[in-house]
């Protein structure tokens, strides 16, 4: 039992290290069971983030709603270091220069620098994002910035779980051989279950742009890799926080 809930400790400031900014340092280099173990843990680190920005947010009421907009969008990514956005740019310059190439695409994405598209498509998204939290800030419409971090993490451990992933020397490969799939299963069934009923067209805005993206990975990569992932969080987030606030103008 011991062994037990150390592990699961250990998974957890796995996830919360690699996910976050907060100064986590573990004592030894967690094992590929741990590393695949701390999957599970993606979408409560996203209840932490998103909890942080809930709290953030209602703290901020008192201010204008441009500043609230700017405080929250910054905040959410300091507290995550860019880390999906960084996997977003990657992707759309692989995406656009890969010109229908595989392996062209790959070693684009593998560039550190990034490229007109990659930043074109960070300011998009981040602009979107800005301008669905001022929507929601308006309406004093909350939940949704609490769930986009919780349901983007869970897709993206659904993708990988469902994914091949086509990176065979990549950081994740050990750690996605030995994933917890059906522990992650059960998480997506509880989690659609929960949008569903919070919202079911949310719900379908979120599957459809999972399924979107993974069809496009496919078709592309023949699989996913981790800035594939983490451009899919960017999205879902985006998508969850724009259908919301969609919901909220009608």
């Amino acid at each position: 039992m011991k062994i037990f809930f150390s592990e699961h400790w250990q998974a957890l400031c796995v996830a919360m290290q690699f996910l976050t900014q907060f100064p986590i340092r573990l004592r030894s280099y967690p094992d590929s069971q741990v590393q695949a173990l701390s999957l599970l843990y993606y979408p409560l680190v996203g209840a932490v983030i998103g909890g942080i920005l809930y709290v953030f947010s209602w703290l901020l009421n008192v201010q204008s709603l441009y500043l609230q907009a700017s405080l929250v969008l910054i905040t959410w990514v300091v507290l995550t270091g860019g880390l999906h956005l960084d996997g977003l740019a990657d992707s759309a310059d692989g995406w656009m220069g890969g010109l229908g190439d595989p392996e062209r695409t790959l070693r684009i994405m593998k560039d550190p620098c990034s490229g007109a598209i990659g930043v074109l498509a960070l300011i998009l998204l981040l602009v979107l994002k800005w301008s669905a939290l001022i929507t929601l800030l308006e309406t004093t419409t909350l939940l949704p910035i609490l769930l986009a971090p919780i349901f983007a993490r869970l897709g993206a451990i659904i993708l990988l779980a469902c994914t091949p992933y086509v990176r065979v020397q990549g950081i994740a490969t050990s750690m996605v051989a030995a994933m917890p799939r059906q522990g992650i299963y059960v998480l997506g069934f509880l989690g659609a279950a929960l949008l569903a009923w919070l919202s079911l067209v949310c719900l379908l805005a979120v599957v459809i742009v999972f399924w979107l993206t993974r069809k496009m990975m496919l078709a592309r990569l023949k699989g996913t890799t981790g800035d594939t992932a983490g451009a899919l969080i960017e999205l879902l987030e985006v998508t969850l926080l724009t259908a919301a606030s969609i919901i909220l103008e009608v």
